[in-house]
């Protein structure tokens, strides 16, 4: 039932689906060969008794088939789990294949090194962040650019038809009825009612009457105060022939203090307040008393009162 030098004729000299034939050498694109080489020893359909190693989402299993199960393909293959520790796993190759050739155990051996050094840098790679590169076609780069011009000038053609639409809405061309789109209209509408507002807001604040305020009138200077007392009044209080003097002198004192107060809440300042003190005693220095004429009876009585 089983003969592999047949089998190994027929796929060498006439067709074998797996081989792949090169100027070199050929090469073998069955999953279960150990070597990747289509020869004789290599060939996993002319060997009856046939090891190898396969990797399954990160973990290898060792695959052996033997003469006594050719004749149930579901079973002709048996698998066991190799261990992660490498040393682990040499030693699981050697105990299961014990007695088999030397061929397929060293071969089984150079496999499990090449796959345990490929999960490795695979593991490493998956940790590190690289960039990853893409190609843009010509076509598909000039498509875009056509796209973006015309969206440009889709964009300025919009603005335009919104400035027009605003301009009629201000200047009322078709009267009181519109037929424009919702948002724009509404966006408009929110517009004027901004300006509006603003409008009105300056309108009031012109309107407003500037206000009044009060200021307190400085405080009298000790100074002037002693000014009062230089004319009118002695030492021992006014006399009764003065009377009219002082009554004088107060009606110039308030007609000077009202010139004052009015002064003080037109200008203001302490320069202002000296010149208004100096002429206030310049005045009262140049008050003198009334003329009194007496006569006199004889030359002997005038000559005493002018001694």
């Amino acid at each position: 039932m089983q003969h592999d030098e047949v089998i190994w004729q027929v796929i060498r000299h006439n067709h074998c689906s797996f081989m792949a034939k090169t100027q070199t050498q050929n090469f073998c694109r069955n999953e279960y060969n150990v070597t990747g080489l289509c020869n004789r020893s290599s060939c996993p359909l002319a060997n009856s008794r046939y090891a190898t190693i396969r990797e399954h989402e990160g973990i290898l299993y060792l695959y052996m088939k033997s003469i006594e199960r050719a004749h149930m393909p579901n079973k002709l293959w048996e698998r066991v789990k190799l261990p992660r520790n490498y040393e682990k796993a040499l030693e699981t190759i050697d105990k299961f294949l014990q007695y088999w050739p030397k061929f397929l155990v060293h071969k089984n051996k150079q496999r499990l090194t090449k796959m345990t050094q490929y999960l490795i840098r695979r593991r490493k790679l998956a940790l590190k962040v690289r960039e990853k590169v893409l190609t843009m076609p010509t076509k598909q780069r000039k498509r875009e650019a056509r796209r973006e011009a015309k969206a440009e000038i889709a964009a300025v053609l919009d603005r335009a038809i919104e400035k027009e639409l605003i301009e009629r809405l201000q200047s009322g061309t078709y009267g009181d009825i519109y037929n424009f789109p919702v948002k724009e209209y509404e966006k408009v509408l929110e517009m004027e009612e901004m300006q509006a507002a603003s409008e009105e807001e300056d309108n009031a604040e012109e309107e407003l009457e500037p206000e009044v305020e009060y200021v307190e009138d400085y405080e009298m200077e000790e100074d002037d105060m002693e000014d009062f007392d230089v004319a009118g009044v002695d030492d021992e209080g006014p006399s009764i022939s003065d009377e009219d003097d002082m009554d004088q002198d107060a009606e110039d004192v308030n007609m000077v203090g009202a010139v004052k107060t009015k002064k003080s809440r037109t200008e203001s300042g302490s320069a202002q307040r000296k010149i208004d003190t100096d002429n206030f005693k310049t005045k009262l220095k140049r008050k003198t008393r009334p003329y009194v004429e007496v006569e006199y009876e004889d030359a002997a009585q005038q000559e005493v009162a002018y001694s």
